[in-house]
């Protein structure tokens, strides 16, 4: 069930990303400080550096490696092999009980990779709303983030640095709207 949720938030993802115009890797993003292509990269990186987790990399580790480029000549194969491998690591025996040093405090394996589901969730809108796309998420996915966000980030040390303050929703605003404000999107 976990990993079902990681692969369908990869899988919305990579469906935007098969369909990047040759010109719009510079496009700028929802998330300020990235283009299409650095967006693209925390994706890839961050599927490599939850994988490293798994086996033993320290938080430091984790973060010493984020920006490195992890997309080469083809985004799209770098990007699809992050996921097949992330996923690899997540279905080793015993993964989803590891702890991990994760940036923002210690997890389990199976917290870890309903974090990264979240991330992956999320940044396909981001990705969607660069590129013009339709941004509409998978409702079963929207809904279990949802329903779990505090079990999902319980006891993490989120900030400002990590979500944007988010824009007040409107009391009207579709789940899905209302949880991309919890992460710091407008989606209006």
């Amino acid at each position: 069930m976990f990993l079902d949720r990681f692969l369908l938030a990869s899988k919305g993802f990579e469906r935007h990303l098969r369909a990047v115009p040759p010109g719009s890797w510079a496009a700028p993003t929802p998330c300020t400080e990235w283009d299409v292509r650095a967006l693209v990269n925390h994706m890839t990186r961050g599927n490599l550096n939850y994988i490293a987790l798994l086996h033993g990399a320290t938080r430091e580790e984790f973060l010493a490696a984020r920006e490195e480029d992890a997309l080469g000549d083809d985004p799209v194969t770098a990007f699809t092999e992050s996921v097949r491998d992330c996923a690899a690591a997540f279905s080793e025996e015993g993964a989803l009980d590891r702890l991990v040093d994760y940036p923002l405090g210690k997890l389990t394996g199976r917290r870890a990779l309903a974090v990264r589901t979240t991330d992956s969730t999320v940044h396909t809108w981001d990705l969607a709303r660069a590129l013009g796309a339709d941004d509409t998420l998978d409702p079963a996915l929207v809904a279990w983030i949802d329903e779990d966000y505090d079990d999902i980030f319980a006891g993490l040390a989120l900030n400002s640095r990590v979500f944007a303050e988010p824009p007040p929703a409107a009391p009207s605003a579709s789940r899905q709207d209302r949880l991309l404000t919890r992460f710091g999107r407008d989606p209006r």
